[in-house]
């Protein structure tokens, strides 16, 4: 029988409930104790999913010591993801990360050191990149289905009304959700960035303090080009949360509503002055691919992805090293926008 692997929840906020709910499907995997500042907001997350064993702590160096968890969930907010990380690693225990990794790139290189020091893994979770009909889309263009690509372009437009400490935050839109397109779009081109050209604005009637709309342009590896259009203050005919997607390659393009619309047309005759297309079907996700068993917006499949990487010894999909070039996408938009044109992206 294999021993459980037990973990420590730091940060029971709402996205708390989305980890517990993912650890619930889990077998092997122990929540042992529950760590928050407020004492009380611990408690309630213990007593909603019945962690009645759970130890309950607002101190985390006292609850490493007595707790002796495997790993780290780090629920917190980006402002403490760089102390939470460093103690739970410090501690020798394996850290998995709310996005995103850290709240500046200096931050992120030592929590990234700091795994390599301490011989652990350390992740972040960048759940919608397990979304199954992302999964389904990013394996057709790796099997070659547009040939070579050229152009990706996506668009993220809610009018989410949150309140609280979102409406007063300066680059609310890059930094709060850009980190998940940014990520997804990694893994649709299948190429890093290299450079950006940035302009955020507010606009007029916006019920944040900040801008909260912008537009990138990233230049990706091998040429490709990158677009990201969004807002978080636009009313009406709104994309999904997972954005609306077109993917342009030598032999085709592909679209996907970010939900379960797909469409994929190839060149199937060449000529005239519009080439001749074929509709192609974009397979279905099958067995193969590890995250086809995850739900909703993917939580449950990387969590139990990472808890398989401690048991194994494999290295998890969005692991400090590579998930750290999607942070950097981040904040060289935010660079550019504030400097007014294009920056490199190291």
């Amino acid at each position: 029988m294999t021993t459980p692997l037990k973990a420590l929840l730091v940060g029971c906020g709402s996205i708390s409930r989305a980890w517990l709910n993912g650890c619930k499907t889990i077998a092997g995997l122990e929540i042992v104790g529950l760590v928050d500042l407020v004492s009380e907001a611990a408690q309630n997350r213990a007593e909603e999913f019945g962690l009645t064993e759970a130890l309950i702590e607002t101190d985390l160096a006292s609850a490493l010591q007595t707790a002796q968890p495997d790993i780290v969930f780090n629920c917190t907010i980006p402002e403490a993801h760089l102390d939470v990380s460093l103690a739970g690693l410090a501690h020798g225990c394996h850290v998995l990360s709310e996005k995103p990794l850290a709240d500046s790139m200096a931050s992120a290189r030592e929590i990234v050191a700091a795994a390599d020091q301490a011989g652990r893994l350390f992740a972040v979770i960048q759940n919608r990149r397990f979304n199954p009909n992302i999964r389904r889309l990013s394996r057709f263009l790796r099997q070659g289905g547009l040939g070579p690509l050229t152009t990706v372009n996506s668009d993220f437009y809610l009018g989410a009304h949150f309140g609280g400490f979102r409406d007063r935050m300066e680059h609310v839109l890059l930094l709060d959700m850009a980190i998940h397109t940014f990520d997804q779009a990694r893994l649709i081109c299948g190429a890093d960035p290299v450079s950006v050209y940035c302009r955020e604005w507010n606009p007029a009637g916006s019920w944040y303090d900040h801008d909260a709309s912008a537009i990138a342009v990233f230049e990706m590896e091998n040429g490709l080009v990158y677009t990201y259009r969004g807002s978080w203050c636009a009313e009406g005919v709104n994309t999904s949360w997972d954005a609306d997607w077109r993917v342009v390659g030598r032999n085709g393009s592909a679209s996907w509503d970010g939900e379960t619309t797909f469409q994929a047309e190839i060149v199937a005759e060449t000529g005239g002055f519009r080439s001749e297309l074929a509709e192609v079907e974009i397979p279905p996700l099958d067995s193969a691919d590890p995250v086809a068993l995850s739900t909703g917006q993917g939580h449950s499949g990387l969590i139990a992805d990472f808890v398989a990487c401690v048991r194994t010894g494999r290295t998890p999909e969005t692991v400090g090293h590579d998930n750290i070039k999607s942070l950097a996408m981040v904040f060289g938009a935010i660079e550019s926008a504030q400097k007014g044109g294009p920056v490199s992206i190291d």
